[in-house]
């Protein structure tokens, strides 16, 4: 496995008790061009984040993915888990993909 990949599944192992100096990195890679780093930031910590911590992270993640395209297409190959699979939550996020690109969240 790719030595970037390890460091951010690392990285994951705090989203349930330190969510914020995740999300804050979330932030700085999620942007990134490199494709593959996004994939690993969506599918590692993005998705897991929402999956633990929602309610607190979404209002963020939107307003993040409604301005900048590279982390709008890095929430779009999120899957969704946990809180992000309560219906409530679930019809939110997929509102907010299909009003980026018409992407939805499986």
């Amino acid at each position: 496995m790719d030595e970037r990949w390890q460091a951010i599944i690392a990285v994951g192992g705090f989203i349930q008790a330190e969510p914020e100096p995740v999300w804050e990195f979330i932030m700085r890679w999620g942007v990134n061009d490199c494709s593959d780093l996004r994939a690993a930031i969506a599918t590692v910590l993005l998705e897991h984040l929402l999956e633990h911590h929602f309610d607190a992270y979404f209002p963020h993640v939107e307003k993040l993915a409604r301005n900048d395209a590279n982390f709008a297409d890095t929430l779009s190959t999120c899957w969704a888990f946990g809180e992000s699979k309560r219906p409530s939550n679930l019809t939110r996020l997929k509102a907010l993909l299909k009003s980026l690109d018409g992407s939805t969240v499986t």
